[in-house]
């Protein structure tokens, strides 16, 4: 939406904007080992006081009302949570100043970054939070963290269009029209004859599906292939999935020229993620190899989210994703060979609608009730039943003589998130760069994100340091995979110019 001049984010869910089961799940799935929100790092040029961000944030609260609500909780959790004002808002809460010592190193304070994201976002705030990190000389650090039932990769880029300004002197957006008054918190009694009422209306409302259409049907066959090949033709277990991941975090990261990256699709075709993928798995094949790993005849399944947000959709907060799970060698190959398999695979898959099949197959799928996932909402009380797994996490499982049991699931998650391609401000100091951490859990101890901004690529890769302890050399691998193929192409170019 735009408000004079000003983009906004719209807030949807109907009158209750209750949470969907979608974003209920990640409140769900949530660990103290996994915590379910996602972060990002950026560089800002010049030392800016908290405050001049703080009040940048403050003149443009009213364009995101997400970040002065909450969630309240249903009793016996009968229906999903539901966001509403929170009269206790607290700016300066959500907007904490950290200072390290002067001259902290670029690096260090990144690593001080991840320490201030390792706890749960408390459920009874608004789910999101920017810390303003000062002692890097000639720069100041913004860790923006928010939880995924919130927001997704594509809304993440959509809110930076709002907090975000395109130049360095823009004008403040018009004031909000009337003063922000909060609404007071809702009674359980309310909160638990509303959910009843809307359990009521859903009863009566009930029809039985309709047919589904032949196209529909075959969207459904083939989600249910793609689900049936997580058993029929499980992954290889990688190091990173051979134990069930702590709290800790580590991040190792490289920047590109959008444009090379452009140089190597225009040689070879496919697309631009395409080559990102090329240069993930070859790196992690080559971290295997490294390893003595038993990979020959062996595949990583990938986990790479699509979003599925339509045209009506577009600003909204919330999670609208689906996900292509491709299956690529394991084994280290040419990374010429490589990028033709990875394009090849992609391109299957997006010709047999991967992302419409698992979107239609979640939508058709029954969910499960609210109440019965109750237990879970223990996580980050006194009660938590997680806290001692990530005070004492399960040793890691040591490979034997062969390789370890199969995996029945993915890998690792590689997202690809397009960001502005010019330079954006806050408070009048440009955003120099910008790092982005992957949520982990279970036994996913590594992944990967790509944020394209200000015509660079940032490859940002998160690892648990127990399963993933040598991160930097799978950065290593990812930076010589890219340097192999840029030459490649290059070779290629020249070669045809001089004939």
């Amino acid at each position: 939406m735009l408000l004079n001049g000003f983009h906004s984010i719209r807030i949807d869910g109907g009158v209750t904007m209750r949470l969907t089961s979608a974003d209920a799940s990640f409140l769900y799935s949530e660990s103290r080992s996994g915590p379910m929100h996602s972060a990002s790092i950026s560089v800002l040029d010049g030392e800016v006081p908290a405050e001049r961000i703080r009040e940048h944030i403050r003149r443009r609260l009213h364009l995101v009302p997400r970040y002065r609500e909450r969630l309240v909780f249903v009793p016996f959790n009968l229906a999903q949570p539901k966001w509403v004002d929170d009269p206790d808002f607290d700016l300066d809460y959500h907007t904490p100043e950290v200072h390290l010592p002067s001259g902290t190193s670029l690096p260090d304070a990144i690593e001080h970054c991840l320490e201030l994201t390792e706890p749960l976002l408390p459920r009874d705030r608004p789910l999101w939070k920017t810390w303003v990190v000062q002692g890097v000389s000639g720069h100041t650090l913004m860790l923006q963290s928010a939880h995924h039932a919130m927001i997704d990769g594509a809304s993440t880029v959509d809110l930076a269009s709002v907090l975000l300004d395109f130049e360095a002197d823009a004008p403040h957006p018009p004031p909000q029209n009337e003063p922000w008054k909060p609404e007071p918190l809702p009674e359980p009694e309310e909160l638990l004859a509303e959910a009843m009422r809307e359990s009521m209306d859903t009863a009566a409302a009930f029809r039985l599906p309709a047919v589904l259409t032949p196209e529909q049907l075959g969207l459904v066959g083939t989600a249910m292939t793609t689900m049936a090949g997580f058993t029929g033709e499980p992954a290889i277990t990688a190091p990173w999935n051979a134990g069930t991941v702590g709290p800790k975090r580590r991040l190792e990261y490289f920047e590109v020229a959008l444009d090379e990256f452009r140089e190597i699709r225009r040689v070879y075709g496919g697309t631009l993620n395409d080559v990102v993928l090329a240069v993930v798995t070859e790196a992690a094949a080559r971290y295997l190899k490294h390893h003595a790993e038993p990979a020959s005849g062996q595949y990583f399944r990938l986990m790479c989210p699509v979003n599925v947000r339509e045209e009506g959709e577009a600003g909204t907060l919330g999670n609208r994703v689906s996900a292509i799970f491709p299956r690529i060698p394991a084994w280290t190959m040419d990374v010429i060979e490589r990028l033709r398999n990875v394009s090849a695979t992609m391109a299957r898959a997006k010709e047999q609608r991967h992302p419409q099949a698992l979107d239609m197959m979640q939508r058709l799928a029954p969910t499960v009730p609210p109440v019965a996932m109750l237990p879970t909402l223990a996580v980050g009380t006194p009660y938590d039943p997680t806290a001692f797994a990530a005070q004492f996490p399960a040793p890691v499982l040591q490979r034997g003589p062969g390789p370890r049991p199969p995996l029945v699931g993915f890998n690792f998650t590689v997202t690809n998130v397009p960001g502005s391609q010019v330079p954006q401000y806050i408070a009048g100091h440009r955003v120099k760069s910008t790092m982005g951490t992957l949520m982990l859990g279970g036994t996913l101890g590594f992944g990967v994100v790509v944020y394209s901004y200000a015509r660079r690529l940032f490859f940002n890769m998160t690892g648990e340091p127990r399963l993933l302890p040598d991160l930097e050399r799978m950065r290593q691998h990812a930076e010589d995979v890219y340097g192999e193929l840029l030459d490649a192409a290059r070779t290629v170019t020249t070669t045809a110019k001089a004939g």
